[in-house]
């Protein structure tokens, strides 16, 4: 169990890459606390899992954010690893039909929400001198995509570029961040496509337990070990 006694908080852990993150540590070992903005999803879905806690969150709030941070290390006193991977985008998401609203929410939680969970660990893993942050970014987030639109490429360039600030910043202090930057991935979010991708597609993409896997990996690492990014595809 080798994140056997580590305390992981996974956001954007009701579906997909988050939920598969949340399998993967706990099955490691770790003390799973999960998040999302739906808490009958997430109560299902934690039951499933051994010990799992959860914290209902919109991680576009950013008081509610530092609330829930506050009670995870009153909870815990620590908090391990930190797993941001709340996300969206907009079926109108093209210059020609994006609204300013649309563009907002897109921002808002993608990258807004990333900065949020990152500046309420950031202080009590400095203090530890330990730490490790994984941001789910996305193949927008190193090569711009047509099919995402300017929001989300903006948007996950921006989370690319946050995470390396962290480990230019706080490497010093032992703590670590990985962008993990999946192409295709069969998740939820494939619905809000303007034209929802076929079953036949979606088989051929990425899978949610590759993402889990690859943030167990991720965070099994021995702590000498920065990987600063990773660059998936089907």
């Amino acid at each position: 169990m080798a994140l056997a006694g580590r305390v992981a908080w996974i956001t954007g852990a009701g579906s997909g890459i988050g939920l598969a993150g949340a399998r993967e540590l706990a099955a490691a070992g770790a003390k799973v606390v999960m998040s999302g903005r739906r808490a009958a999803v997430l109560e299902r879905e934690a039951a499933a899992i051994p010990g799992a806690e959860i914290e209902p969150l919109d991680v576009g709030d950013r008081a509610a954010v530092a609330r829930v941070a506050d009670a995870i290390l009153a909870r815990h006193g620590r908090i391990d690893i930190l797993v941001n991977s709340a996300g969206l985008n907009t079926p109108n998401r093209f210059w020609r039909d994006q609204t300013t609203d649309g563009y907002e929410e897109v921002v808002r939680i993608n990258l807004h929400g990333t900065f949020y969970c990152v500046h309420a660990v950031l202080p009590s893993m400095r203090a530890r001198r330990d730490g490790l942050i994984v941001n789910i970014a996305s193949w927008a987030g190193r090569h711009v995509m047509a099919l995402v639109g300017p929001a989300y490429n903006a948007a996950k360039h921006a989370v690319v570029a946050l995470t390396e600030t962290i480990n230019i910043e706080e490497g010093a202090n032992n703590i670590r961040a990985c962008a993990i930057c999946p192409g295709e991935v069969a998740t939820p979010i494939l619905e809000r496509r303007p034209v929802p991708p076929s079953p036949q597609e979606r088989a051929k993409m990425l899978q949610p337990e590759d993402l889990g896997r690859t943030i167990r990996w991720v965070a099994e690492q021995p702590p000498h070990v920065c990987v600063n990014e990773i660059l998936l595809s089907p």
